[in-house]
């Protein structure tokens, strides 16, 4: 009986899906309006574009398409029996719409024959249509098919033209999404971040984009070529291309700030005098929807009818770092998120790069730039109140200041309140980015080389794997070369879950030489030593789950804690590398450090190995070629395993060029690899931080 109901079910669904077809009925998802996708679509000549709109009533439709912009413009209004009867449609234009620039041509007046039916059980609409055409020899019949297809996510359009006569070349077809939806606008910076230059106009717009993002992903920076991160252009075209984002230019400061005047609730005006009083101004912007502005900046807010919410002239004059974000904390500490903070560092003096400060504007961050060294005292302390005062998991963002501390002191006093930094301060178009999800049934899945079962012995070689340093997008990921070689990539694992479709971007271009690991030390930049022992293990679990959803089975850790590179001691001691043994049970490995390092750890044959080289993006080629060589020759015992970090500045032509030279006793594998045949037949020496002797 309950078989018989099942084919009674499964019989019912048929006969509905026929009677849909049969009856004219079109999926409802079809009615509305369209709007092409240049990048994904022929191109149509002199029209330049295409809009369609569609509304079904029962057994017909009406299909509207719209050719061109206001300049050029022609509409084409076809109302549908869809039961395949023969529909007469007088031509009221003689333009051959979708090229006007082959002489070809409609006789107005004369009838068009078109049939239309739905097909694929109401996901396509299929007409047939016959109609005369004229050319430089006269009059010919013409026969054209045209499909209108949603995709399967029901996101897009596909509008497909065959014809007989057209023998050759790429089919005709428009990818349409709904109007309204994806679409935004970009605009290009200039490379000029000086005060006495372009910087208060850059900072100006930068300031209006975490505003105009307020809201959804609507205005995109592409950056100069010379940007830290240089990717924006790719990224660009992987929204267009791939998400199906339609882009407007806007070419001034004037235009942009008209385009998103509703969603500026006034300005904040800062001392170019003070360089400080731009960071305040920064977060006085984004708990009141504010731009920041420097003085001759005004007439145009005022013209906009807009009103100063902060005026920062001459208030901190002769007054220290230390004196300002003091007050600065009095007045606006208690509204800013304690979620995110940003650390508006790096460049000091003339120069300011805010590349993150949209991203603290859409969070209501709070922005400084206080030094995390503890000779200076007055700003040390109130660093490391802000710190304490953020709540568990918080962000710290940006960077810290070049002119007043260094990396490792940064970093250490943020781990020691058992937080992360995701840097940089040059971090581009965060508002964006990290309001687009990833494509519907999209996966993260790495390039794993390591197949289950198979045996992977070493023979008495040199084996050599590559890393470079400094994440995703820093580096080479652009640059010439990729591909070619194995190669593995640090892969800022929170982004999983705060930029997501940028983590899609590399994965879906990963080749398979491309590997992803986990990085670096935690869910992001941290350094154990200085974390407390009980804020470890949840630490190191969090990056366990980001691996797991990145699949990612090799993890980075580094520590400058207690200084860093020849002058300070990067090694672990025991209990930490036993920590990530433990939390991480899924890896098959570890790596530890950034230049050299002397950890060295094994565990149920997955190792723990420390960088034995770092290519200094100044070391000539032929000298990094005889350091590799002299560093096999001391460590004499084959099989060697020679892991190597690449400064992400080095492009992969320029570290294949290396590796090319080095002789038939090397081989270069990918890192999983590596690991795997150094956990069957480890030669280096367990090694740790020793407890300093009482």
């Amino acid at each position: 009986m309950f078989k018989h109901g099942r084919f009674f079910v499964w019989y019912s669904l048929c006969i509905l899906a026929l009677a849909t077809t049969a009856s004219g009925q079109g999926n409802p998802e079809f009615n509305g309006k369209w709007r092409l996708i240049p990048a994904k679509s022929s191109e149509i000549g002199l029209y330049g574009t295409l809009s369609l709109e569609f509304q079904q009533q029962e057994a017909t439709v009406t299909l509207i398409q719209n050719w061109g912009t206001p300049r050029f413009f022609l509409t084409d209004t076809l109302q549908l029996k869809t039961n395949g009867e023969v529909n007469e449609v007088l031509v009221r234009e003689r333009e051959f719409a979708s090229n006007v620039f082959m002489g070809l041509y409609l006789p107005v007046g004369a009838a068009r024959q078109i049939t239309a039916t739905w097909e694929n059980q109401g996901a396509t609409l299929h007409l047939e249509e016959r109609y005369a055409t004229q050319s430089s020899q006269g009059t010919s019949n013409f026969t054209s098919i045209h499909r209108y297809s949603l995709s399967t996510d029901e996101e897009t359009l596909i509008y497909q033209v065959e014809r007989p006569t057209r023998k050759s070349g790429p089919p005709i077809k428009y990818v349409l999404k709904r109007e309204g939806s994806k679409e935004a606008y970009y605009m290009k910076l200039e490379d000029n971040w000086e005060i006495n230059g372009k910087l208060a106009e850059q900072a100006f717009l930068i300031s209006l984009q975490g505003l105009a993002n307020s809201d959804g992903p609507r205005l995109y920076f592409i950056y100069p070529p010379s940007w830290n991160f240089n990717y924006t252009p790719a990224i660009f075209d992987f929204f267009q291309n791939q998400k199906n984002y339609t882009f407007t230019q806007l070419r001034s400061a004037e235009q942009a700030l008209k385009t998103f005047k509703a969603q500026v609730k006034g300005y904040v005006v800062w001392d170019k005098s003070v360089r400080t009083s731009l960071i305040v101004a920064f977060t006085l912007a984004g708990l009141e929807k504010a731009v920041v502005v420097s003085e001759e900046m005004i007439p145009m807010l005022e013209q906009a009818g807009l009103k100063a919410v902060g005026d920062f002239r001459g208030q901190f004059t002769g007054k220290s770092d230390a004196e300002i974000y003091t007050w600065a904390y009095e007045q606006y500490w208690p509204r800013c998120s304690k979620d995110f903070i940003i650390w508006m560092g790096g460049e000091s003096g003339n120069v300011m790069k805010p590349g993150v400060a949209d991203w603290g504007i859409y969070k209501q961050a709070f922005f400084n730039d206080l030094s995390s060294k503890p000779k200076d005292a007055a700003e040390y302390e109130l660093a490391n109140k802000l710190l304490s005062e953020m709540n568990p998991r918080a962000m710290v963002m940006g960077w810290h200041s070049y002119a007043k501390d260094k990396e490792e002191e940064h970093v250490k006093l943020t781990s020691s309140y058992g937080l992360c930094v995701d840097g940089l301060h040059t971090l581009p178009n965060f508002s964006f980015n990290s309001q687009v999800p990833v494509t519907k049934g999209f996966q993260f899945k790495n390039r794993h080389n390591v197949a289950a079962g198979k045996s992977y012995t070493p023979k008495k070689k040199v084996y050599i794997t590559c890393v470079q340093t400094d994440g995703l997008g820093l580096g080479a990921w652009t640059k010439p070369g990729r591909g070619e070689i194995p190669y593995a990539w640090e892969t800022l694992m929170n982004y999983s879950w705060l930029a997501p479709a940028m983590l899609e971007f590399f994965y879906s271009q990963a080749t398979p030489n491309d590997f992803f690991i986990g990085c670096l030390s935690g869910p992001g930049y941290m350094y154990p030593k200085a974390v407390p022992p009980k804020l470890l293990p949840p630490l190191i679990d969090r990056a366990r789950e980001l691996m797991e959803k990145l699949d990612l089975n090799v993890f980075e850790i580094m520590d400058y804690s207690e200084g860093a590179e020849a002058g300070g001691n990067t090694d672990l001691p025991k209990e930490i590398v036993d920590a990530y043994f433990q939390g991480m049970p899924h890896a098959i490995g570890f790596i530890n450090g950034y230049t050299p390092s002397s950890t060295f750890a094994i565990k149920d044959k997955r190792p723990l190995i420390s960088y034995d080289y770092y290519l200094s993006p100044t070391r000539l080629v032929e000298e990094a070629v005889a350091d590799l060589r002299e560093l096999a020759a001391i460590n004499a015992k084959r099989s060697y395993f020679l892991l190597m970090h690449v400064r992400e500045t080095s492009d992969i032509k320029r570290v294949k060029s290396i590796l090319d030279q080095l002789g038939p006793e090397f081989e270069l594998v990918p890192l999983d690899i590596f690991l795997t045949m150094a956990g069957n037949q480890p030669t280096f020496q367990k090694r740790f931080l020793q407890p300093a002797s009482k």
